[in-house]
């Protein structure tokens, strides 16, 4: 029987989803925020899947996501109005793996689930091993020293490699450019901040959609570098 964790900030809909989902075997975890989700996350070791909205007050569903993917790869439906075609897409570029329009019909969000389910279960998900890290569509296998961009490899030197799990260790966190220079190069920087500017945008050509504006490996003005 496999887990799943509904955030929607409608009763009803929350009720219903707990339901359909029952009636098929699966356990419920229910949420109502952006917020409640990521706690439930971190109690429940055993959620295989996310069925989150978009729309909600507070944390909302795209922020949410931000912060799931910083922490699992579990996969992610969203819960979207017709009207949210532009936050859909966005959402998929973040790292949601579907989406069901509401008002939902249950056959098809079942069979979602059930699809994203198996391709999740067929690639090893719920058994990540220590020392894997993941960011958005980003995964770092440190054990066998991979890289993958939405399941697809990714070839880095190995400077570039270090950079970038030493940023992946600490989500969100800025870095000096001297302090990656100390960290990977284990020497004093001496003018090594350009060296470590290069690598990044080394990086970023491999990495993001579109390098010139980054979503992933961004650089905070005066400060460092960092990956959310």
């Amino acid at each position: 029987m496999h887990t799943i964790l509904i955030c929607d900030d409608e009763p009803d809909i929350v009720s219903a989803l707990k339901i359909y989902l029952e009636a098929e075997g699966y356990a419920a975890v229910c949420t109502c925020s952006g917020q409640e989700a990521l706690d439930a996350l971190d109690r429940d070791r055993e959620i295989r899947l996310v069925l989150l909205d978009i729309m909600m007050p507070g944390l909302d569903g795209l922020a949410a996501l931000q912060k799931i993917r910083s922490r699992s790869n579990v996969p992610v439906i969203f819960l979207t109005a017709k009207s949210e075609d532009t936050d859909k897409i966005l959402g998929l570029n973040l790292g949601a793996d579907d989406y069901v329009t509401k008002p939902f019909n249950p056959v098809e969000l079942l069979a979602r689930v059930r699809s994203q389910l198996r391709r999740y279960l067929q690639l090893g998900g719920g058994m990540q091993r220590e020392g894997t890290l993941c960011v958005g569509g980003i995964r770092l296998d440190d054990e066998r020293k991979e890289v993958t961009l939405d399941g697809e490899p990714v070839s880095l030197t190995p400077t570039e490699y270090e950079i970038l799990r030493l940023l992946m260790r600490e989500p969100g966190k800025v870095f000096r450019p001297d302090a990656i220079y100390r960290a990977v190069w284990h020497e004093e920087p001496y003018g090594g901040e350009s060296t470590v500017a290069v690598h990044i945008r080394h990086l970023r050509e491999k990495l993001e959609i579109d390098p010139g504006e980054p979503r992933c490996i961004k650089a905070v003005w005066g400060q460092g570098y960092k990956i959310e």
